[in-house]
């Protein structure tokens, strides 16, 4: 491929990545996907996967053609962010839909993981004498669908860690409200929920928070709710029982508290391929010992935990976890710092 043929396929690609993310919050356990159909340098067909069970991108895309465009299907080039699926699921395989449409030419960013995928439609089009063209922006095109890619490589979901501390470390007090982070920092951790198909926490935040663990402040989809526990020790009136998102309840048969490999082994039978955890403390503490987490979103405050407290109750403070990884970004909101940590101790999770 020229420079010229990388640059022309490149721009249509991002295209693709703009238009998959307007189904992020959407799609899961599905990967976001976005295709585009060109006729000499002119789009002239767009769509995305918009929601799970749903139409796939490239059905869309061929649905978004006006009646005098449909006359140049098979003279243009189709480009989508994921390997047309070659299977029967939730709905019929996307490649055989392009070889029914005599598009000649399919330009790829990622090939798909899926066991049911996994090449099978890239042949199903080359079988078919359809040209086609991988990896185009591939790191990024994976970087887009990292929950979905993960999941099926390692049989476990993609775990991001969140958590918001004071700056001499400390994430609360005991029987004590204290607000940490700013409101555009909680904003921030909504578009996080939005991105993830499932939020977990253990029950002894929910009985000191009652949260509701939605994303009020952010557009998207609810996450499904994970709580570490048993549903009979919370209250029946409490925000995790409301209809805003499905509740699930994890606990072990046995007297021990699940471990973490069984609560993610759980997590991946139940289909759910992304999972952000967000507390109490010995939950986090469990993941970051554990070592299976992927992500961490770090939240520092520039207050120290005496300035937020009404007494003097330092016995009752409650330490943050510590947790080490690669800082692959900073952000600053406010007089909150957010520092993204990649974990590096696990080989399997570069």
């Amino acid at each position: 491929m020229t420079e010229k043929d990388s640059t022309y396929h490149s721009k249509y690609m991002h295209r693709c990545f703009e238009l998959a993310k307007l189904g992020e919050s959407y799609v899961a356990p599905n990967p976001m996907v976005g295709a585009v159909l060109v006729y000499e340098d002119r789009i002239i067909g767009e769509g995305y996967h918009e929601r799970y069970g749903e139409a796939h991108a490239e059905v869309n895309c061929l649905n978004s053609l006006s009646a005098e465009n449909q006359q140049l299907i098979p003279l243009s080039t189709l480009y989508v962010s994921l390997e047309p699926c070659a299977h029967f699921g939730k709905t019929p395989p996307c490649a055989d839909l392009i070889i029914q449409h005599k598009i000649p030419k399919v330009v790829i960013s990622v090939q798909d993981n899926f066991h049911e995928v996994n090449g099978k439609g890239i042949e199903r089009l080359r079988a078919n004498n359809v040209e086609v063209i991988t990896g185009v922006l591939e790191e990024e095109g994976k970087e887009l669908i990292k929950h979905f890619l993960f999941f099926h490589q390692y049989k476990r979901p993609y775990v991001a860690l969140k958590f918001a501390q004071t700056k001499d470390g400390y994430l609360g007090i005991k029987e004590q409200e204290v607000k940490i982070s700013n409101e555009v920092s909680k904003r921030y951790v909504h578009q996080l929920r939005a991105a993830h198909q499932a939020i977990l926490v253990g029950k002894k935040t929910v009985l000191s928070d009652n949260p509701e663990l939605s994303v009020r402040h952010w557009k998207g989809k609810n996450p499904i709710r994970i709580i570490l526990g048993n549903a009979n020790d919370i209250p029946a009136d409490f925000n995790i029982f409301n209809n805003t998102a499905a509740t699930v309840f994890l606990s072990a048969e046995h007297k021990q508290p699940l471990s973490v490999s069984e609560i993610l082994s759980q997590l991946y039978h139940k289909n759910i391929i992304s999972v952000l955890v967000e507390g109490g403390a010995d939950v986090l503490q469990q993941f970051i010992e554990s070592n299976l987490w992927n992500e961490a979103h770090v939240i520092t405050s520039s207050d120290d935990i005496s300035r937020l407290s009404t007494v003097d109750c330092q016995p009752n403070y409650i330490k943050a976890p510590e947790i080490h990884g690669d800082i692959t970004k900073t952000i600053l909101l406010e007089n909150d710092t957010i520092q993204l940590l990649k974990n590096t101790h696990d080989l399997s999770f570069t």
